[in-house]
């Protein structure tokens, strides 16, 4: 996982509608549920089955911290997929994405201009629909990070370097050294 996979997730998991389980004992059940078995879910984790029918029958409390993160990651992997997929296609089809960035930008430009790279923070809404559900599709595919990033390059490139096409068509926004990234639907 990368920055703008993970920029992604966070904005999708802005929409549930609950919040995902607490204790370890109720997460390991929600995924014993969800993966039909306690070997499923102990080969996920890495853990023993016998750990992870311990955990249901809340003989453990509390996983060690590196357990806990891959447990609560596991989790919110699987957490209402339904509402995940609804939020996408929303922002795919009519709302777009709010996108925050501090990253560094550079682009060509015409001889005589000054095309470094620097560092920009831009907060800026994504507003055409495509740009999301290029995103989105990408992700679900399975594209790299470095595809991820090309993308939402070409959607900044788009909107705020070229001003939604009123500006330079020729210009090719390059978006290297991510620093935050955060996106809102």
């Amino acid at each position: 996982m990368g920055i703008v996979d993970d920029g992604l997730n966070k904005a999708v998991q802005q929409a549930f509608t609950r919040p995902i389980p607490k204790s370890a004992g109720a997460q390991m059940r929600y995924l014993v549920k969800q993966l039909k078995g306690t070997r499923a879910v102990a080969q996920q984790l890495g853990v023993s089955q016998r750990t992870v029918e311990r955990y249901v029958k809340d003989q453990i409390r509390r996983p060690r911290p590196d357990l806990a993160q891959r447990l609560a990651d596991a989790v919110r992997q699987r957490w209402q997929p339904r509402v995940r997929a609804e939020a996408r296609k929303r922002a795919a089809t009519s709302t777009g994405v709010v996108v925050d960035v501090r990253a560094r930008f550079g682009f060509t430009a015409a001889p005589g201009t000054t095309d470094d790279a620097r560092i920009r923070h831009l907060s800026l809404a994504l507003p055409p629909p495509q740009h999301a559900a290029r995103l989105f599709e990408a992700q679900q595919a399975g594209a790299s990070e470095q595809q991820l990033r090309e993308l939402a390059g070409q959607a900044l490139g788009e909107v705020y370097f070229r001003d939604g096409g009123r500006r330079a068509a020729g210009l090719d926004v390059q978006f290297t050294d991510i620093e935050q990234l955060e996106i809102a639907l």
